[in-house]
């Protein structure tokens, strides 16, 4: 049984490892409904109810722009202008790229994290935690692949260093954001409830600007606005509730672990696509969900 000082972000991470995975679900079941531009601006707008809902109501101790944490105002900010640049990276580079490889690294992401939280923030696992670390990184890459249906024939390689930037991207978000957390402020409840406040700004100057610039319009003329909303915004939502529970998690949790766990969604992604799109789940990805689950478990280990 977990420590109670343990199951403070484990439980919030094992929350938001659900709704990644049912998120990523429905994503994939309207993908073809909505561009990748769309998704962007479907997504911050999702993403700014969810957190300022949260920041409203649930009101804060500090006053955001304090002068006496505007170093963790800036870094919350800056954490989710890496975050969003890296989403935008990544959208375009499933345009442009094989989903089976660009799915895969997306997927990887927390392994940056673990380097960059072991060289920048002094963050030490046990052995037993760094073998647990890398099968959830293995399995999820694992889950993530899907072999192509044909051989490609685009010779375009502009997706390989996008993909390569979001995967960086993703992971020194993670990182400073956990770095933010050890940042002096007056108040660490208050700390959580303005870092929804500052995620929506840096969320707004990158998603939302994108978002705007190229997705105001249908993915065709006859496509209708309020159909590619009931099937944006859903997913969208879900997905914006994990992202809450990535910063609650982070809190109190070593982000060299929070993040390979919350990035495990496709433990769930995969039984629930195969329950909601009738996809066939292989012996292989049972093996990797199974990789990944013992890696969770092992997670706990001190």
């Amino acid at each position: 049984m977990p420590s109670p000082g343990v199951l403070i972000w484990l439980v919030p991470s094992i929350l938001t490892l659900l709704l990644y995975g049912v998120a990523q679900g429905l994503v994939k079941k309207y993908s073809g409904d909505v561009p990748p531009a769309r998704f962007c601006l479907f997504f911050i707008v999702a993403r700014s109810l969810v957190f300022l809902g949260w920041f409203f109501t649930h009101p804060s101790n500090v006053p955001p722009f304090s002068p006496e944490g505007r170093a963790v105002l800036w870094a919350g900010v800056g954490v989710y202008l890496l975050d969003g640049i890296g989403w935008i990276l990544y959208y375009k580079s499933i345009v442009l790229g094989p989903i089976s490889i660009v799915g895969t690294l997306s997927a990887a992401y927390p392994a940056p994290t673990v380097i960059f939280a072991r060289v920048f923030l002094g963050e030490a696992l046990t052995p037993l935690q760094y073998v647990a670390v890398t099968m959830i990184i293995a399995g999820c890459a694992g889950l993530s692949y899907e072999p192509s249906s044909g051989p490609s024939t685009s010779k375009n390689r502009s997706w390989i260093p996008l993909a390569a930037t979001a995967l960086i991207l993703w992971g020194a978000a993670q990182t400073l954001l956990k770095y933010a957390y050890r940042m002096p402020y007056p108040s660490d409840a208050g700390r959580d409830v303005n870092m929804t406040l500052f995620a929506t700004f840096g969320g707004a100057m990158t998603l939302g600007v994108y978002g705007l610039l190229y997705g105001r319009k249908p993915a065709n003329a006859t496509g209708s606005t309020l159909r590619e909303w009931t099937h944006s915004f859903l997913p969208m939502a879900v997905m914006a509730g994990g992202d809450l529970g990535v910063i609650i998690a982070t809190a109190a949790g070593p982000v060299s672990i929070v993040t390979p766990l919350t990035g495990a969604y496709p433990i769930v992604t995969v039984p629930f696509a195969a329950y909601l799109l009738r996809e066939r789940v292989t012996k292989q990805q049972i093996a990797f969900m199974a990789l990944v689950l013992v890696g969770m478990w092992l997670c706990q280990g001190s």
